[in-house]
C-alpha cells in the first residue's frame, strides 16, 4: 500500500472502487515526483485577490465544464474555454468598472461526484456509474466504465499542457484586460488520492495542493469531519465549498472553524447552490444564523446545480429563467444582509450547445435537444452566460427593482 493511500482517512466519499491497487499505487508514485503543476506563488496570488473580493472592491467569475472530457482539451480548445471565460469577466468589467478575477472550471475538472454508485443499462446490465474521465470512460460498457488509475497520470499530462497554453498564448477577448489578466485554474477536489500525490510543500513549512491554486469542495463531500474537509483544512491554498439549501448555520459554523480559522480575507469561499425555489427562504435563516460570522468568507452563487430539470426525451437540462431568477434572490439577500456578492459560479461552454433551454415550457418538447454535447450535466451557451453576467452586473451596481 502506498504513503499516499495511507494519508487517507476511512471518511472518504464519492471515491472510486480502482481494485487495481498496485497500478494505483505505481501512479501515484509517479505523481508524487512529478513537478507540481501550479507554482505556490500563484495560490498567494490568487488568494490575494480573493481578499479583494472579501472586501467588497471585486467580483469572481468562474466558469467552465461541467465534466471535462480529455478530447476536449487540447491547445485550441483550452484557448477557447479561456476566452469564452474572459470575455464573460470583460462584460461584467465593462458594465461595473469592478474589478474581475477569472477563475476556469477547466485544466483538471475530471471527476465528478455522482448520486448512484451504478447504472443500469436498458438491456438490464449494470455498470459503474461514469465519474469523469480521470477515473473511467463514458461509454456504457462495463470495459470502459472500470476505474482506471492510469487515467490519474493523463489527466494531470493534460492539465499540465494545459497550463502551457495559458501561458503562452492568453486568450484576447477583445479588451486588454483579457491579456492582462491571469486565467486560474480550478477543479473539485473530489479524488484524494490524486490531491495528496500533488501535496508539496510551502515556504512557511506547510503544504499546498499543487493541482490547482483554487479547489472548492462539493455539497456531497463536504462534511467536517470527513476527508475531503481534511485535505482542505491542512493546505494554503484558497480554498471553496458547495453549500446546499439543507446546511444549517451549525454546518457553516464547523466549515468556518475548520477552514479559516484565522478568519484570512481571501481563504474560504462559500459557493451557494440553493435552487430558485428554495433560496429565498434558505438563504436568509442561513445568514441570519450565523450572523456576524458570515463576513468571514466571500460568498458566490452556482445557480446550475440546484436547477437541473428533466425534458420530455429525458435530457438533463437548466431553464434559464431559473439561474436567472436565483441569481437576483442572492443578490437582493446579501445586500439584505449587509453582505458582498461576490461572485458567479456557473457551467459554460465556449461554443452555442442547447444544453439550458430558456423557459420552463420549453422542456416539455419531446425530441432530444440538438447540440448536447455535455459528458454530465447541461451548460449554457456563450449568449445564455452573457444573460446571467448582465443581470449580475445590473444587481451588483445598484438595488434590485
Amino acid at each position: 500500500m502506498s504513503n499516499t493511500r495511507l494519508l487517507i482517512p476511512s471518511r472518504a466519499a464519492q471515491q472510486p472502487d480502482w481494485t487495481r491497487w498496485d497500478d494505483l499505487d505505481r501512479v501515484l508514485g509517479e505523481l508524487a515526483r512529478r513537478p507540481a503543476l501550479v507554482s505556490e506563488e500563484t495560490t498567494a496570488a490568487l488568494r490575494e485577490e480573493l481578499a479583494f473580493v472579501a472586501r467588497g472592491t471585486a467580483f469572481v467569475i468562474q466558469a467552465g465544464d461541467c465534466a471535462e472530457l480529455f478530447s476536449d482539451s487540447g491547445p485550441e480548445r483550452i484557448r477557447a474555454k479561456a476566452t469564452a471565460l474572459h470575455a464573460l469577466g470583460d462584460l461584467f468589467e465593462s458594465l461595473t468598472k469592478l474589478p474581475v478575477v477569472r477563475i476556469g472550471r477547466f485544466a483538471g475538472q475530471y471527476a465528478k461526484p455522482r448520486s448512484n454508485p451504478w447504472e443500469q443499462l436498458p438491456d438490464g446490465t449494470r455498470v459503474p456509474v461514469y465519474r469523469g474521465d480521470a477515473v473511467n470512460g463514458a461509454e456504457a460498457t462495463a470495459s470502459a466504465r472500470q476505474p482506471d488509475p492510469h487515467r490519474l497520470l493523463r489527466a494531470y499530462e493534460l492539465a499540465q499542457r494545459a497550463l502551457v497554453e495559458l501561458r503562452t498564448a492568453p486568450p484576447a477577448s477583445g479588451t486588454v484586460s483579457a491579456v492582462l489578466a491571469p486565467t486560474y485554474i480550478s477543479h473539485e477536489a473530489l479524488l484524494l488520492e490524486y490531491e495528496h500525490a500533488l501535496l508539496r510543500s510551502d515556504a512557511r513549512g506547510g503544504r499546498y495542493a499543487s493541482s490547482a491554486p483554487f479547489l472548492w469542495i462539493g455539497e456531497r463531500t463536504r462534511q467536517p469531519d470527513h476527508a475531503h474537509i481534511d485535505l482542505a483544512a491542512t493546505v494554503s491554498n484558497p480554498v471553496g465549498v458547495k453549500v446546499g439549501p439543507d446546511a444549517s448555520p451549525a454546518d457553516v459554523t464547523a466549515l468556518l472553524d475548520r477552514l479559516n480559522p484565522g478568519n484570512q480575507p481571501g481563504r474560504l469561499t462559500l459557493i451557494v447552490r440553493m435552487g430558485a425555489e428554495r433560496i429565498g427562504v434558505a438563504l436568509p435563516a442561513l445568514l441570519a444564523g450565523l450572523g456576524p460570522r458570515a463576513a468571514e468568507a466571500v460568498w458566490m452563487t452556482d445557480p446550475m446545480h440546484g436547477n437541473t430539470r428533466t425534458t420530455a426525451a429525458g435530457q438533463k437540462s437548466r431553464v434559464l429563467t431559473d439561474v436567472l431568477s436565483e441569481v437576483e434572490t442572492f443578490f437582493t439577500v446579501m445586500r439584505a444582509h449587509g453582505l458582498h456578492a461576490g461572485g458567479l459560479h456557473l457551467e459554460s461552454a465556449p461554443d452555442d450547445v442547447t444544453e439550458c433551454v430558456l423557459r420552463t415550457e420549453d422542456l416539455a418538447v419531446d425530441t432530444p435537444l440538438p447540440r448536447y454535447e455535455s459528458a454530465c450535466d447541461p451548460r449554457l451557451n456563450p449568449a445564455q452566460a452573457a444573460e446571467v453576467v448582465r443581470l449580475a452586473a445590473s444587481l451588483a451596481v445598484g438595488p434590485t427593482a
